[in-house]
């Protein structure tokens, strides 16, 4: 039987969620949902993401952000949350980083939500139900500007 090491470039691709050393980009997730929480996390983790940390709402979010700076790359936020929504979080982030990267993830129908955040710095959204190959492309495209 062949094994592996008889086919080297076999499924031989870079994951798409670590930079030119090797290292993985660190990304932060914010939901209220604890089955979006864990598909976003999934979704990055096959590609090579590190999921440096979850929060539960907004307020929670912008905590854990704070306790990670600098290592963290992107946020994924969703809009409609508990204690602290999604948008006013992004807003308090962006206060206390100019350059954070903040991808927001919304229910449909939530568009004047996601206007708003795109006008106040979020660099890209993400529309529920997620879609692995939508949520990679966006999150890749926000951070390779």
């Amino acid at each position: 039987m062949k094994a592996k090491q008889d086919f080297p470039t076999i499924n031989e691709r870079k994951a798409e969620g670590t930079r030119e050393d090797g290292s993985s980009y660190r990304v932060l997730v914010v939901d209220d949902s604890m089955f979006v929480t864990k598909q976003i996390s999934q979704i990055l983790t096959s590609e090579g993401f590190e999921v440096a940390g979850t929060a539960g709402d907004g307020q929670e979010g912008l905590d854990k952000y704070k306790e990670l700076y600098p290592n963290v790359d992107l946020v994924t936020m969703d809009i409609t949350m508990p204690k602290m929504d999604g948008v006013t979080a992004l807003e308090k982030i962006i206060e206390f980083d100019a350059n954070a990267k903040i991808v927001m993830i919304s229910a449909l129908g939530k568009q004047d939500l996601v206007k708003k955040a795109l006008l106040l710095g979020a660099k890209n959204y993400i529309v529920k139900p997620l879609d692995r190959k939508k949520v990679l492309e966006r999150i890749l495209a926000c951070l390779k500007d």
